[in-house]
């Protein structure tokens, strides 16, 4: 499964992304001079320091009295001036620099071919100069915490380059001993959004060495030169005093632990990257047909989609680089995938290329459980163990209460304070939706070790701040606020365009939704009976969803007028997806109120940014409308994919890739409404295929093959034992259900279901009419 093109990368947007969760590097593929753009997870200006408002406690029961007299104007000023952080903005995620070689006689080549292959994960770049081919091999060894790039010639001794290390600022190279550069710098924010910062970051520190087969290496300056070598391994390593006192003695200690020969240093990457990469195969074609596009460069494909053209095939290839983006971006152990994965270039990123938890950090986790990638959310899982401290004294110092929360953003500090202003800042909910993906890793995989000893505790403090932060407004109804419905706003009867607001439905949907999962994990667990109830009661007295004037959901209590109807973000749709509170078939009103809300969404033009389309292919797979999803997959095909493949907001950011993989996934198998659907959501323009290895809650693999539009074979694998319910594709029923040689007796339901008990590590064949 490769990705290729016919000439080097032009810009950022059209590099090759590679990583190993610390490190990440965009390839160019150049022929006279290639760059490879550096970064390294933890490198980001600023530091960890009290950002808290001291007016913000003193203040919150005004603001919310404003509120509810219907005075939002002035509630929201007296929050920008006493909740906002002080600074206001974080500091932002910075590139680590770039390596720059430089080929002389190599401006003008033949042949050219630039490639990534998904199952190796490793850049190739091809040419020819004259008589000699030249050929470059770049991966990021997860296993070696290290760069590498293989340069060879099938011409003995014509191989020849200088490379160094630079960064825009902040950074010095300079060649520390006879074949190797140091680059050494500090990430600070400078520009005019930071001026309240103090001029410190994250010091850091790269390591490059270059080894040849044959010819003589030197230096010169800050450059490592080589001359009439057979061959040369180039070798990157990268260190901040975040993780390490002595950023260069960690550099020296990886390069010693890399030293190896080239082959076993690619062959030990190459299985550790498939070990995650093979667990999921999908193609959208019979098995053995064999489809000519594949010898089209990508961005040509590309541009056929945008010409109205159908390639099922590029779609399955957007969907596996969707999850090759996350084995790159987040491995246990680094920091998890940001707004731009890890890939970013500027010093002065789009929102500061940081956390953002009001939908893009969730999203990029989508596809973790399902795309067979669990092991992968446990950076995740990370971050939020260190948001625990700092949200601990958020919710004292802003609120009053216990328990912990986050608002919308947070950094590599887990700063859990308001930020940046009112209208995106001030939404508490980041906590709570958070540690719902706690409860997503347990009940995909049905690891009571782990709910017990990280998810349920997680849940049970984010839970205990929402029982003190909700507020009783005089009728029995527990309402959140003050808050938002991020990040958009509303128009009151007056004629006031506002945002903040007490009871946003969202914030109501993700408090019903942990309550939810508090009180089962409770109950699973046998712990805390009487906490249980006060969850469950305070889950009781939270509003109920609301159908407004147009047949929509409403985004708010009231049913508001908005002043931007296809604004991007569509949060009151939470309880659809990821939340499964409104379903089709259990609350076919409020999915028809959904579905409602969608159309209006998309007739005034939303789903403009990549990541908020890649919702809507979610939204509509859950509502099992297999030609609106695949219409939303083929449109952030068109409008929002960069030709490299990297989603755009516009500008580039990362969650639309991973939402987009998890629509797809969500089209082809569901598994939350306590049943596990296959082919919910089958459009017309995949009418045969077959996939392996997606998952479903409850610890089954699930493989499953369909022509014609109609499944043919299922299989799934047990990973522990249960009871489930199973859908067959509408308009199927099941006719047989095999454990080994032996049919399994079964019954269907009226609506077309059985029920499978399973046992760990059995394969369960079922076929279909």
């Amino acid at each position: 499964m490769v990705i290729h093109y016919r000439r080097p990368a032009e810009a950022w947007t059209e590099a090759l992304p590679i990583g190993n969760g610390q490190l990440g590097a965009m390839v160019f593929g150049g022929t006279g001079s290639e760059r490879i753009a550096l970064n390294e997870d933890t490198v980001w200006a600023g530091e960890r320091r009290d950002r808290t408002n001291p007016d913000a406690l003193k203040s919150l029961p005004e603001i919310r009295r404003l509120l509810r007299v219907g005075k939002p104007d002035e509630a929201e000023a007296l929050a920008e001036r006493t909740m906002i952080a002080v600074p206001k903005r974080l500091p932002p995620y910075q590139p680590l620099g770039d390596l720059r070689i430089l080929f002389p006689g190599h401006d003008q080549a033949d042949d050219y071919r630039r490639e990534l292959d998904l199952d190796s994960a490793m850049v190739r770049v091809s040419y020819r100069v004259g008589d000699a081919t030249f050929r470059r091999e770049v991966f990021a060894s997860a296993k070696d915490q290290v760069l590498v790039v293989r340069l060879t010639c099938d011409r003995p001794g014509r191989l020849a380059f200088s490379a160094t290390l630079d960064r825009e600022r902040d950074a010095r190279a300079e060649a520390v001993a006879p074949d190797r550069v140091l680059l050494r710098g500090e990430a600070i924010a400078r520009d005019e959004r930071h001026e309240d910062e103090r001029k410190v970051g994250v010091k850091f520190s790269a390591f490059l060495r270059v080894v040849t087969e044959g010819g003589r290496v030197f230096t010169e300056g800050d450059r490592v030169e080589v001359r009439d070598a057979d061959a040369a391994t180039l070798r990157l390593v990268a260190a901040t005093d975040f993780r390490s006192k002595d950023p260069d003695a960690a550099c020296e200690r990886a390069l010693a632990a890399a030293d190896r020969p080239y082959e076993p240093l690619r062959s030990e990457h190459e299985d550790d990257h498939r070990s995650f990469f093979r667990r999921v195969s999908l193609e959208f074609a019979a098995p053995g047909d064999k489809d000519d596009r594949a010898a089209l460069p990508t961005d040509v494909r590309l541009a056929r989609v945008r010409k109205g053209e159908s390639d099922p095939a590029l779609i399955a290839q957007y969907f596996q680089f969707g999850r090759y983006l996350l084995i790159a971006s987040s491995r246990p152990g680094t920091m998890p995938a940001n707004l731009q994965g890890i890939w970013n270039e500027s010093l002065t990123p789009p929102w500061e290329s940081k956390y953002t938890i009001n939908i893009n950090t969730q999203m990029n986790y989508w596809p973790a459980e399902v795309a067979n990638l669990a092991e992968l959310h446990q950076p995740l899982f990370d971050l939020i163990e260190a948001m625990r401290p700092s949200g601990r004294q958020t919710a004292k110092a802003l609120y009053g209460a216990r328990g912990f929360m986050a608002h919308h953003n947070t950094d590599l500090w887990a700063h859990t304070v308001p930020v940046d202003k009112v209208g995106s800042g001030l939404w508490p909910m980041g906590a709570a939706w958070l540690s719902l993906h706690l409860w997503d890793h347990y009940d995909f995989g049905r690891d009571r070790d782990f709910l017990a000893q990280r998810a349920y505790p997680v849940m049970k403090e984010a839970a205990e701040f929402l029982l003190d932060y909700l507020v009783d407004d005089g009728q029995g109804q527990l309402i959140p606020g003050p808050s938002i419905s991020p990040e958009n706003r509303y128009r009151t009867a007056d004629g006031k365009v506002a945002k903040l607001c007490m009871g946003p439905t969202m914030d109501v949907e993700i408090a019903h939704a942990l309550f939810g999962r508090v009180v089962e994990a409770s109950e699973l667990l046998d712990l805390d009976p009487d906490f249980r109830k006060r969850v469950a009661e305070a889950r009781r007295r939270l509003p109920s969803l609301r159908i407004g004037k147009h047949g929509q959901l409403q985004e708010w209590l009231e049913d508001y007028d908005e002043p931007d109807p296809g604004h991007r973000h569509i949060s009151h749709l939470f309880a659809l997806h990821p939340g499964d509170q409104i379903s089709l078939r259990g609350t076919p009103e409020l999915a028809v109120a959904a579905r409602t809300t969608l159309e209006r969404r998309l007739a005034h033009g939303g789903g403009r940014t990549g990541w908020s389309r890649a919702w809507i292919i979610n939204f509509w797979a859950r509502l099992g409308d297999g030609e609106q999803a695949h219409e939303n997959v083929v449109a952030l095909l068109r409008k929002s994919t960069l030709p490299n493949l990297l989603d755009t907001h516009p500008p580039f950011q990362i969650d639309g890739n991973f939402g987009g993989t998890a629509g797809i996934a969500e089209m082809l198998l569901q598994s939350h409404s306590g049943e596990i659907s296959l082919l919910p959501t089958l459009p017309r323009a995949w009418p045969t295929g077959q996939f392996r290895g997606l998952r479903a809650r409850g610890g089954v693999d699930v493989a499953l093959s369909w022509q014609n539009g109609r499944a043919t074979l299922a299989e799934l694998t047990a990973r522990v034992a249960g009871r489930h319910r199973v859908r067959p594709p509408l308009g199927q029923r099941i006719e047989a259900v095999n454990l080994g040689d032996n049919a399994i007796a079964f019954q269907t339901a009226g609506d077309g279901t059985i029920s499978l008990e399973v046992e760990p590590e059995k394969t369960y064949r079922i076929r279909f009419r």
